[in-house]
């Protein structure tokens, strides 16, 4: 497609062949776009799996110890944000090695 003098008018032709060609382009955008949209939701699920089950498992572990061994420290809270940070440790890994993996795949292609 030959570009069009300053000044000049372009050819219907042209005009109607430039706006085709921007929607094929939006189009083709579009769907490379979504495939990406499926597994960042998934991602999202599994991030949240990641962060909710160790912190679900330090509450019932210190809600069972706090019942057995009572003390002056509650071990719930304790194991609650420790459950939480090896959640967030776990899912951060987790987010870096998809990424990682993504970029490689992008290099290949």
């Amino acid at each position: 497609m030959a570009d069009v003098e300053p000044g000049k008018r372009p050819s219907r032709e042209e005009a109607f062949t430039r706006k085709v060609s921007a929607q094929e382009r939006r189009k083709l955008r579009v769907v490379r776009n979504s495939k990406r949209i499926w597994p960042g939701l998934g991602m999202l699920g599994l991030v949240g799996w990641a962060i909710g089950t160790p912190t679900l498992l330090g509450v019932f572990v210190g809600l069972w110890l706090d019942k057995r061994y009572p003390g002056a420290h509650p071990w719930t809270l304790t194991l609650m944000f420790a459950g939480l940070c090896l959640g967030c440790i776990s899912a951060w890994h987790w987010i870096t090695q998809e990424q990682k993996e993504i970029h490689r795949e992008e290099d290949d292609k």
